[in-house]
């Protein structure tokens, strides 16, 4: 990842303001800490924070075409950009960047050329000639992006909004999928695919396609010149990356380079399940696994800086970003730049626990689709920020933009999780990887229900947090929230805890504006409360109020010999299980 900071429009055009302009972009110098950057052009600024990891030695940014009339500043990965090149053949490129063809793309191909690009990525483009200029974000939000205006009618964007905060009037979060044009005035959505206007698909579930879809968007992201490796949980989602990753590395071109040897990382409480499950899998595909430890203590220590990088005060995504900040610290330090991670899944395939209560496959596709829409807010946010906060970039298969579309447009009835038919949350993703002549994990991981993992580790986690809070939150202080917080109150001693770490580095409404609300359960959206009158009296966005959904989805089996016999458990779980499983989950 790197960092982007761009301001268009200036009245101001003096030295003192190029030096702001390279102040504030310092303010993002975490997210690419191997080379800084700023071109200006009149009273336009696109400064650049750059991580090397494609072309290390000659892709220094802002990029530029041939004459320098277009000039761009880049956060993210093309992953195409070789195919791209052969379509820009009438062009000299001048560095070995993935993203210099953004700069001779719209040479060729004007504002359209956005969908041509398949990655992630945030970016904002001058054309010198008229002083016209475009922003853009990919099609998820997996890179962030903000959007804010300055009292003298300036426009600036940044890939976090500590760049913005102390000189914008206003500023929002970029929408994913969207180009911002100053020639057309305004956003515009330029990735639509079926799935987004939320149309029920039809197509017959192909698990070859969907494996074959999967592979790929692992395989296109081992695209790096620079050492990397794959966060591992033990759970099916993070092992499933690791498997493709490791089978490709042993065979491909990267093995002469980086050693057949994938490097797989995980974090937790000495003695988690976590640890355990993951060196299992570790073991079973023969990765070079590294384990790192961390204390409750550790962890509440490292709040406020963890608050202060993911910009948020959404309580499971602090809960998740703090061992995940933790650990990329350590691999940082081993010199790992780029890891490979799980996002996405649950939403896409209906893996949270709230998904038993799916009412009918409609409805199971509507909440995924509205799942996937917000994950900018929360898991792709955290991924990226709490890894760019150490200088390390995390790529999410999951959000390929090709496997989205196979994963969305296959029937959802495949997706409804139905125990008589020996179907547990994700089936299709786990039938699709299972192949008795070359197994990519054991029966028992690739079937192993995500409970298994909530033991010991959670709930001491989660615990010191709750402890931790009730000590700096008095009752009167949660008594008065509504009035001191009118927007998004928080409703615990926690949530209220983190909110007051969060104003203290964004004290505005436009800061706080950013951060979703409105009820949720397990993790839900606030449409899926609706599936059980209960949960409306029992909101918890960690999946507390989930409890026994899975024992409840069960009791229709016809033994639990059957049940287990598909790979997965009937067992219920404790109250504080589930509350850590949500959390552990979208961890890694």
């Amino acid at each position: 990842m790197c960092g982007i900071l761009a301001v268009l429009g200036c009245s101001d055009t003096s030295l003192a303001k190029r030096s702001r302009i390279i102040e504030l972009s310092r303010r993002l110098r975490h997210r690419g800490p191997d080379w800084s950057g700023i071109h200006c052009y009149q009273d336009c600024y696109l400064a650049h924070q750059r991580l090397a990891i494609v072309d290390p030695t000659s892709g220094d940014q802002p990029l530029y075409n041939e004459d320098k009339s277009i000039i761009v500043t880049v956060n993210g990965e093309i992953y195409n950009h070789e195919e791209l090149r052969t379509k820009l053949v009438s062009h000299q490129f001048r560095t070995g960047s993935d993203c210099e063809v953004i700069a001779h793309l719209y040479e060729d191909y004007g504002e359209d050329f956005v969908d041509m690009l398949d990655g992630m990525f945030s970016f904002v483009l001058l054309d010198t000639r008229d002083k016209s200029f475009i922003a853009a974000r990919d099609a998820i939000g997996i890179t962030p992006l903000y959007m804010g205006w300055g009292l003298d009618g300036s426009v600036w964007f940044a890939s976090e909004m500590k760049a913005l905060s102390d000189d914008c009037e206003r500023f929002i979060s970029f929408p994913p999928g969207h180009i911002y044009s100053s020639k057309k005035g305004g956003l515009q959505r330029w990735y639509n695919p079926l799935w987004f206007s939320e149309c029920i698909p039809k197509t017959t579930y192909d698990p070859i396609a969907l494996r074959q879809a999967f592979e790929e968007a692992v395989v296109k992201r081992l695209m790096t010149d620079v050492p990397f490796g794959v966060l591992l949980s033990g759970g099916l989602d993070s092992s499933l990356v690791a498997s493709v990753a490791s089978r490709y590395l042993s065979e491909s071109k990267f093995a002469r380079q980086w050693g057949s040897k994938l490097h797989t990382f995980c974090i937790g409480l000495k003695g988690s399940p976590d640890l355990k499950a993951a060196r299992e899998v570790a073991n079973y595909l023969g990765t070079f696994h590294h384990e790192f430890h961390f204390t409750v203590q550790e962890g509440i220590d490292a709040l406020e800086e963890v608050i202060y990088h993911i910009e948020t005060y959404d309580v499971t995504t602090i809960r998740a970003s703090t061992p995940m900040f933790l650990m990329s610290r350590k691999i940082k330090s081993l010199g790992v730049k780029m890891v490979l991670s799980g996002e996405g899944s649950d939403e896409i395939f209906g893996g949270y626990l709230y998904f038993h209560k799916a009412p009918n496959k409609e409805e199971l596709h509507l909440e995924t689709c509205r799942k996937i829409k917000a994950l900018h807010l929360y898991d792709c946010l955290r991924a990226n920020k709490a890894t760019s906060a150490w200088g390390l970039e995390a790529r999410v298969p999951f959000l390929d933009k090709n496997f989205i579309r196979v994963a969305m447009d296959i029937d959802p009835e495949w997706k409804m999780i139905r125990p008589d038919l020996g179907r547990i949350e994700k089936w299709i993703l786990r039938n699709a990887f299972d192949d008795n002549d070359r197994p990519y994990l054991p029966k028992h991981i690739l079937y192993r229900q995500k409970e298994q993992f909530s033991d010991g580790v959670g709930y001491s986690w989660i615990d010191g947090l709750k402890d931790h809070a009730n000590e700096h939150v008095s009752d009167t202080m949660l008594n008065n929230a509504s009035f001191v917080y009118p927007e998004n109150t928080p409703f615990t001693k926690e949530a209220y805890y983190y909110r007051t770490i969060f104003e203290k580095f964004f004290p505005k409404n436009a800061a706080r504006s950013t951060v979703p609300g409105g009820p949720s359960v397990a993790c839900s959206s606030a449409k899926a409360v609706e599936w059980d009158a209960a949960w409306s009296k029992c909101l918890d966005p960690s999946g507390r109020a989930a409890v026994g959904v899975h024992a409840a989805a069960y009791e229709s089996t016809s033994s639990e010999a059957s049940a287990q016999e598909n790979g997965f458990s009937v067992n219920g779980l404790s109250e504080k299980k589930v509350d850590y499983f949500e959390t552990a989950a979208a961890t890694i």
